[in-house]
């Protein structure tokens, strides 16, 4: 009898860690971005915790993924690869959207890329989809109406 009580008590208790786990894990905020007339599902990150983790210990991303990093002001912006295994490309934006730069970053690099002229928001993405989708410095990423 002690047996089953201690049993079920033990699933009872994994059961509501599982529910809570899966319950009360932070939702990723994800956009829905054009660029060069490709779609592409970008996770958002805002909160400083959110970019400092960025795109750190992926293991894949998808070839319509990425990461936009949106910060509060127009400033020079710095990035580095530190526990990225991913090669990315990197495009900085204007407030409006209009792409000011990209650079392509080496897996796992500490130096710091840092951009030439103040931008608001940067979007990592797989490295070469940037030219492979035709987009340059001076075209214009597409956000939803909605996106602030």
């Amino acid at each position: 009898m002690r047996s089953r009580i201690s049993t079920a008590v033990l699933a009872a208790v994994l059961l509501c860690t599982i529910l809570c786990t899966a319950g009360c894990s932070p939702r990723v905020e994800k956009v829905l971005l054009g660029i060069g007339g490709e779609s592409f599902t970008i996770e958002v990150a805002r909160s400083e915790a959110q970019r400092q983790r960025g795109l750190m210990h992926r293991k894949s991303l998808g070839a319509r993924e990425g990461m936009l990093f949106v910060f509060d002001r127009d400033q020079r912006l710095d990035f580095w690869m530190k526990n990225t295994t991913l090669p990315l490309s990197i495009a900085f934006l204007s407030r409006e959207g209009k792409i000011l730069e990209i650079v392509d970053m080496q897996p796992l690099s500490e130096k710091p890329v840092r951009s030439r002229l103040s931008a608001r928001y940067a979007l990592e993405l797989a490295q070469g989809t940037f030219a492979e989708v035709g987009a340059v410095p001076g075209s214009f990423v597409r956000f939803p109406e909605s996106f602030q």
